[in-house]
């Protein structure tokens, strides 16, 4: 019988609502800092998630939407990128951004009950260390075992890299393991790894494609508030732990 040993989390979207009001209004401060008429409204930053990783966004954003701009090095948008993550971390500092229902939880239920921690995201590591730092505990970096994210792997998010590259720096197969995640590039990753993904959709991310995830949730719920279950069967239970986890593989 396989047993549960780690759960594998996605960042933005999945621990909290951070694309919108976050990562959208750092992109577009930075962009007015830099004199540049890019303008990110909620709508198209919607459309431009489908790409994953800022930089990739930006150079996507510039061939879909803005064929008018003169082509844009690499350098430019690395250090265009650069000035958002600061913006962005400073943004997290000042004002932390609650994690989504049900996460906290789910995290110090985990530890307690011996099930490893892992993040696997396309977000830059400072991103998620600040994230977690301010949002979940001052220590909780050190509660995760392995922190996959940003550049450290070639091929982002709906390439399966990053969880490869979580896998093997937590010596367990994928079959252990579950990853919780809001996208459909998400959902991809996880599964092109072998991962069984459990799925709670974000603001953007609600009428995406999420064929083969063991759930799709709203959120991870809580005993006071419970999750609505979107596909799949999640018996008599109202929020997400660590026995119904188990019961999943």
């Amino acid at each position: 019988m396989t047993k549960l040993k780690a759960l594998i989390f996605d960042v933005d979207g999945t621990l909290a609502e951070t694309e919108r009001d976050a990562h959208r209004v750092a992109f577009n401060e930075t962009f007015a800092e830099y004199q540049l008429d890019w303008v990110w409204s909620v709508e198209l930053y919607g459309e431009l998630l489908a790409v994953t990783g800022g930089k990739e966004r930006m150079k996507f954003y510039l061939e879909r939407y803005r064929p008018d701009v003169p082509r844009v090095d690499d350098a430019f948008i690395a250090e265009l990128h650069q000035h958002k993550t600061a913006r962005y971390n400073k943004m997290l500092r000042s004002r932390p951004i609650p994690l989504r229902p049900g996460v906290r939880r789910l995290v110090e239920q985990a530890r307690s009950e011996g099930i490893r921690l892992a993040i696997a995201t396309t977000t830059s590591l400072d991103n998620v260390t600040t994230l977690l730092v301010h949002s979940l505990a001052p220590d909780a970096v050190e509660w995760f075992d392995v922190i996959a994210a940003g550049d450290m792997v070639s091929l982002k998010k709906p390439a399966p890299d990053i969880y490869d590259y979580a896998l093997k720096n937590l010596g367990l197969p994928a079959g252990e393991c579950i990853a919780i995640e809001d996208s459909y590039n998400g959902i991809r990753s996880a599964m092109a790894a072998n991962v069984p993904t459990l799925v709670t959709v974000s603001d953007y991310t609600r009428k995406e494609d999420f064929t083969g995830a063991l759930l799709v949730l709203n959120h991870l719920g809580e005993p006071e508030q419970p999750f609505t279950v979107l596909a799949g069967n999640a018996g008599e239970a109202c929020y997400v732990d660590v026995a119904m986890l188990r019961g999943l593989v």
